[in-house]
């Protein structure tokens, strides 16, 4: 695994050692080295740090942004901004007039975040000044790199001063590589990038990098390929028609929010994918795999850009929709009325879906139940640490205490689309047939009548950060050192209890009489690092059955938390080798 060595200048002095139990560590070439101050660190600076011109309608500022909910007078017409889709309304508040001279007042108290996503409360217009005259003016040079994103999430491996790992960071969004860069750049850690990692560029490709040469070059070759779009007209009043018709045939793009009317229509047209073709034909793909052909046509105008979809079934596709925003991968239109449509890039999507390609495509890698909801109960927790895998000859498995329970499928074609059947022995939420409503690389997802599941693939051996995971668990006997439910402490309940991990997907725990416990594992990635951990109804590791946040680990120690829907702080489990 190679990585991005992201060290202070004496630090290539020193003696480059490692142990067996920490990840091995190759001695960096003085062209892998970098200083804290590199050209690299400085790009992954200014490619993380946080772009202010989305937002310039209201505050004509390129390096902040101001924060949600804030409200606005707009040609006297008052509007609540609750998220980016609303600046449409201030430009539909400008639009409804031919008078030039537009007027937007904020309402103030507001908060607004900088380009180092720090926070300041703004008190009144005098102040919100103060902040905007440090940002540079209009279509100018700055300091952040709009062109070419990360892909989250990536980690860092962290270092002591030996180079023995002693952590592994997940970062999961621009605010959290700043900070991170930010603590590099001060010396204040050694660390290294765990490659490869993908960049996402302003057209929706990807790039994969594998070190940090590659790294650096594609970022300074992306940096100034696109419209920062740095001005203070609303989005995408500059867009060509070329640039739009290029754009939109690139790659497939699904239906990921559609409202009509003021109507709320995601639970109708959620998931339809739309390919657009030369000629001026467009194609939607119901979930159910039925194709509706339309035409479809662009035009600019002073107001920007305009998409007209024309469906003889699709009603309410057919508008001339306003492109009010484009991010990488992702389109939003808008039209008076409540209309609203939010297309997200899919490269991966194949209009011609056929049962084989459905075969090979489940018989990939092993695949986790991620949602299981029967007759309005969630069931994913009983699958907790039990992947499926699907073999040719119409054989499925269930991994389940690090043993395989064998059962069927089928994949059937029916005048709905495709079915599939799981027939696996007490396993009866799991055995019913299951209409493929949406299919791509890592996702699957299923409905029958009044239930949902939805499986992720799960390929072993492949992410670095899983197998560094699997690798450290699997040594050693584990005890729990802390276990924290809120704010109470009931780590007693587990003194004298050792745990094993198996490769095999088994945990087995061990009690203070020597009884033995047995339970399924998996760690997996998911927007983050996780560990399933299921000890079925056995008391007290019964409480323990979750899926837990990696926080941290090391070579004897992993620190897992849980989270409510509201990103508060639940559960803590600490595990540690003894």
């Amino acid at each position: 695994m190679k990585k991005l060595l992201l060290l202070p200048f004496f630090a290539l002095l020193m003696v480059m050692s490692c142990q067996e139990e920490v990840v091995e560590i190759t001695e960096p070439t003085e062209g892998e080295a970098l200083v804290a101050t590199s050209e690299l660190t400085s790009l992954m600076k200014s490619t993380s740090t946080k772009d202010g011109s989305e937002d310039n309608i209201i505050d004509n500022a390129n390096c902040l942004s101001v924060n949600f909910p804030v409200s606005v007078i707009a040609n006297g017409v008052e509007i609540v901004i609750n998220s980016k889709e609303d600046y449409a309304l201030i430009e539909t508040a400008f639009n409804e007039s031919d008078d030039d001279d537009d007027s937007l007042e904020i309402v103030y108290p507001i908060t607004v975040t900088l380009s180092d996503f720090s926070e300041v409360k703004v008190n009144n217009l005098q102040e919100l000044l103060v902040l905007v005259q440090q940002c540079t003016g209009e279509n100018q040079d700055d300091d952040d790199i709009e062109c070419i994103d990360f892909q989250y999430p990536f980690s860092f491996s962290v270092y002591n001063t030996s180079f023995q790992v002693i952590e592994v960071v997940t970062i999961e969004s621009d605010r959290q590589l700043y900070r991170f860069i930010y603590r590099v750049r001060q010396g204040e850690v050694f660390a290294s990038i765990n490659f490869p990692i993908t960049m996402v560029l302003s057209d929706g490709s990807i790039v994969v990098v594998n070190n940090n040469q590659e790294l650096q070059q594609t970022i300074k070759a992306a940096k100034d390929t696109c419209n920062e779009d740095d001005n203070n007209d609303y989005h995408d009043d500059d867009f060509t028609k070329d640039r739009l018709d290029n754009l939109l045939m690139t790659c497939p793009w699904v239906v990921y929010e559609m409202q009509r009317n003021q109507n709320n229509l995601n639970d109708l047209y959620r998931e339809y994918t739309i390919a657009f073709y030369p000629e001026n034909v467009v194609k939607v793909r119901r979930r159910n795999g039925d194709l509706l052909t339309g035409i479809w046509t662009t035009r600019i105008t002073d107001r920007g850009a305009l998409i007209k979809l024309e469906f003889d079934t699709l009603v309410d596709f057919s508008l001339e929709w306003f492109v009010y925003d484009i991010e990488y991968g992702r389109i939003k239109l808008f039209q008076e009325g409540g209309n609203k449509i939010i297309l997200t890039k899919n490269c991966d999507i194949v209009f011609d879906i056929t049962k084989d390609r459905i075969e090979n495509y489940l018989q990939e890698c092993y695949w986790r139940v991620a949602r299981l909801n029967v007759n309005g109960t969630d069931n994913e927790n009983d699958y907790i640490g039990t992947p499926l895998k699907f073999f040719a000859n119409n054989v499925v498995k269930i991994r389940i205490n690090g043993e395989f329970v064998t059962g069927t499928y089928n994949i059937l074609a029916q005048n709905a689309g495709f079915i599939l059947q799981i027939n696996l022995e007490g396993r009866p939420n799991l055995n019913l047939e299951w209409l493929i409503t949406f299919l791509e690389p890592g996702l699957i997802k299923l409905e029958a009548p009044n239930s949902q599941m939805v499986l992720e693939k799960h390929c072993f051996d492949v992410d670095t950060d899983l197998v560094f995971i699997d690798t450290i668990l699997s040594v050693g006997t584990w005890e729990v050192s802390l276990y924290q439910d809120g704010t109470v402490n009931k780590t007693e309940n587990y003194f004298m209890y050792t745990i094993n991990f198996s490769l095999t997907g088994l945990v087995k725990v061990t009690d203070p009489n020597y009884g033995i416990t047995f339970g399924s594992w998996l760690s997996y990635r998911n927007e983050g690092l996780y560990l399933g951990l299921n000890f079925g109804v056995q008391a007290p590791f019964q409480t323990l059955n979750n899926r837990w946040k990696i926080v941290s680990i090391t070579a004897n120690r992993i620190e897992l938390k849980d989270f409510s829907s509201t990103g508060s702080i639940e559960r803590i489990l600490v595990l540690e080798r003894q």
